[in-house]
């Protein structure tokens, strides 16, 4: 995964029912206010310099606060290490899986209009309160651990 500074601006298309749900579920755990939104649907919006109003309807754009663009499997990457699902963020970081992604992420921004309406973001949210729910679970034992005087300063993943 390619270096970021936060906080990122995330440019997404809100009139997207799928976008929309990961996004918003996205600042549901953005508890450090790492991440910024600008739909990028309205007909007036102009976009940022050379990444136009249609690149972004296209594909998923951010900027970080160093002023440099991620487009696609990039902003996933940044936006789930950003919520804390570092998990996740790997699997679109991953340098292996980089070919995987700039074919499969194309093809699931070109037809987000049916998965929306497949319900491809249900399964996406409980996997997501899954990763959640297990994080705070392993947060908690180790914090169990400190108290009981067995804190070795590690944290398992």
């Amino acid at each position: 995964m390619q270096t970021v500074t936060y906080p990122i601006t995330i440019y997404y298309d809100a009139s997207c029912p799928l976008c929309r749900r990961e996004i918003d579920l996205l600042k549901q755990f953005d508890t450090a206010s790492q991440i910024a939104l600008v739909d990028c649907s309205p007909n007036d919006y102009q976009g940022e310099g050379e990444h136009t109003r249609a690149a972004m309807m296209k594909l998923i754009h951010a900027k970080d606060a160093g002023g440099r663009w991620l487009i696609g499997a990039p902003v996933f990457a940044a936006a789930y290490a950003a919520t804390g699902f570092s998990a996740i963020a790997r699997l679109w970081g991953a340098k292996w899986l980089q070919p995987f992604w700039r074919v499969v992420y194309p093809w699931i921004a070109d037809n987000r209009t049916l998965l929306s309406k497949l319900g491809a973001m249900s399964a996406m949210t409980k996997t997501l309160h899954w990763f959640h729910a297990r994080s705070a679970q392993r947060a908690l034992a180790n914090s169990a651990q400190c108290q009981n005087d067995a804190c070795d300063g590690t944290r398992k993943q």
